[in-house]
């Protein structure tokens, strides 16, 4: 799609604003439908189109490889750990109201930190999938 000159301006145009649609959702997720699952899927889909239009290998340049694996391992090692200090600090798993003294401000400070490890999660492991399908194609 070297020559649609339309098309690539037109896109070029609306990735920052999918993107930041993403980034409203992941941090309004916790007042009103959305969160990190849908969060990641739009930053997916913006990057998604951008290596449709643009092509695998500048998507490349922007989105490497090991970035992508090392988002994936981050956001499951995010959401982990705040069910691992909710262990250690003598309660269940991801029992979000002793993360703090103010057990309401716990959960919404869990509610924020797990939202933001699934969020990336969904993001990284949507593109790794996507990676590997452009690969197949080559």
């Amino acid at each position: 799609m070297e020559d649609d000159i339309i098309l690539r301006t037109v896109i070029k145009l609306l990735i920052p604003f999918i993107l930041m649609f993403g980034l409203y959702v992941q941090f309004h997720g916790e007042y009103s439908p959305g969160g990190g699952f849908q969060a990641g899927v739009i930053c997916a889909a913006g990057f998604i189109v951008f290596g449709l239009i643009y092509g695998l290998n500048d998507l490349f340049d922007i989105l490497s490889v090991g970035i992508v694996r090392f988002l994936c391992s981050l956001g499951v090692l995010i959401y982990g750990a705040v069910g691992v200090i909710s262990i250690l600090k003598g309660s269940k798993f991801l029992d979000y109201s002793v993360l703090t003294s103010d057990p309401v401000q716990g959960q919404a400070l869990g509610i924020l930190v797990i939202e933001i490890g699934v969020g990336l999660t969904v993001f990284s492991v949507i593109m790794l999938i996507f990676y590997m399908f452009g690969e197949r194609s080559k």
